[in-house]
């Protein structure tokens, strides 16, 4: 408690900094110098990143790097991927470079609709809540309208709303279940306050046309969205798969359909296997400035709504075809929010061709699966070490502070010697003896 704060939040920057500094660091000098050393020298810019967020002293990098290749509906990209494992882009670059000379990816949106939800409890008879919802369901939308003009001059809109008893789950508990397009936006404040205009109107006509107490609990829009969908897939015949690494390509088909099989009906193995999955979707939802939390939410929603967790990816080989496919729920935006405002954010989008959220969802999803094929491709033949591990030399290197010279020598002796810090070290060691 001797370490608690009171207005914190009205201090300025420095004044933030000088704090935390006094109160949690003996080198103080160190400490600010590296807080500053991550400041943008172009103060409009800086000043832009500190108001994205609250309480900001400074800026987290993480590497944005590029996955070339990647030919979608025949369409060629190159996707920006903002993240700090290693081996991840040179995995996806890997994917797309294999099936570029194999048909590329098939990408496919299913379906747009988002969902949001007023909770409320009634302790009243069902059927008169029933009737009352008929009666005022019109007034719930219309009272939104001045919300809704904009959107819906674009297209898009509320869909629907439903009445929804949830009194077997919950004593007294109800829904107003409610669906929207929001076309090229993620749509969650303009979904909210959709919401949030339902609640009212809800209140207000409770209180002088239904009998019973009608209590509104909370409106929030719903990050699990299984109908909005996503579905992309990579195909050809087994004897295709034959590459520089796959020798004997049915073994290795039939290898990898095994341990997608194995995600499918092993929770253990399948929070893993999906994991391969995210590390592309989240890559390529950070660099163009969408909420990554929210996608990682809906999407393992998605791999439990058949009663246990599973693969998010699937494998068939029927008549000589191998097929790897996937389809998941991405709700995405490409205006609005950060990618209004992130500088890095636009230029991944340019990058992009400026798409759709429709096209967002197709690609986001493609560097999904060609992650997840990279990691089962990796661990049915050559295992996960051998590509991670000398993608993490250089991380080991780094801590190790090696020179230019020292990195040069140990990444040749490491192209054929297993990767471990302990034998890293051990080498450097010989080298500077």
């Amino acid at each position: 408690m001797s370490n608690a704060i009171s207005g914190f939040s009205k201090l300025s920057k420095s004044e933030k900094i000088e704090w935390l500094l006094d109160t949690y660091f003996t080198d103080k000098d160190i400490a600010r110098k590296l807080v500053k050393q991550y400041w943008n020298s172009d103060e409009k810019l800086q000043k832009l990143h500190d108001e994205f967020i609250e309480n900001t002293i400074t800026n987290y990098y993480l590497p944005l790097g590029v996955a070339p290749n990647f030919s979608i509906n025949g369409k060629l990209y190159t996707i920006p991927m903002a993240i700090e494992e290693s081996s991840v882009v040179a995995a996806a670059s890997k994917a797309a470079k294999f099936w570029l000379d194999r048909g590329g990816f098939k990408a496919e949106v299913i379906s747009t609709e988002k969902i949001g939800q007023v909770h409320f409890m009634y302790d009243g008879d069902f059927n008169d809540l029933a009737s009352f919802f008929k009666t005022i369901k019109p007034k719930l939308i219309s009272s939104t309208s001045d919300i809704t003009k904009n959107m819906e001059r674009r297209g898009g809109g509320i869909l629907d709303i439903e009445l929804r008893n949830k009194t077997e789950k919950l004593d007294n508990y109800y829904q107003l279940h409610a669906t929207f397009e929001t076309l090229d936006a993620m749509g969650a404040n303009f979904i909210n306050s959709c919401l949030e205009q339902f609640a009212d109107t809800l209140k207000n006509e409770a209180e002088h046309n239904l009998e019973g107490n009608l209590n509104v609990v909370m409106s929030i829009l719903s990050n699990y969205v299984p109908n909005c969908l996503v579905r992309v897939e990579v195909a050809c015949p087994v004897s295709e798969l034959k590459s520089k690494d796959i020798k004997n390509p049915e073994l290795f088909a039939e290898k990898f359909k095994q341990a997608v099989n194995i995600a499918e009906v092993e929770p253990y193995r399948a929070v893993t296997h999906n994991k391969g999955a995210m590390n592309g979707i989240d890559a390529v939802i950070l660099a163009t400035g969408n909420d990554f939390r929210a996608v990682e939410a809906g999407v393992h929603a998605y791999a439990a709504k058949d009663g246990q967790y599973s693969s998010l990816t699937h494998c068939s080989i029927e008549n000589g075809m191998f097929k790897f496919w996937m389809e998941i729920p991405l709700a995405l935006g490409t205006v609005g929010g950060l990618t209004n405002l992130h500088p890095l954010v636009k230029f991944s989008l340019e990058m992009l061709g400026k798409p759709s959220a429709r096209d967002l969802m197709q690609i986001v999803a493609v560097a999904g699966l060609a992650q997840n094929f990279g990691a089962v491709k990796s661990l049915t033949t050559t295992g996960i070490q051998e590509g991670h591990m000398k993608m993490h030399l250089m991380n080991i290197l780094n801590q190790l502070e090696a020179t230019p010279e020292e990195k040069k020598e140990l990444i040749e002796q490491f192209k054929t010697n297993v990767v471990t810090h302990g034998a890293v070290v051990e080498a450097i060691k010989n080298i500077r003896s």
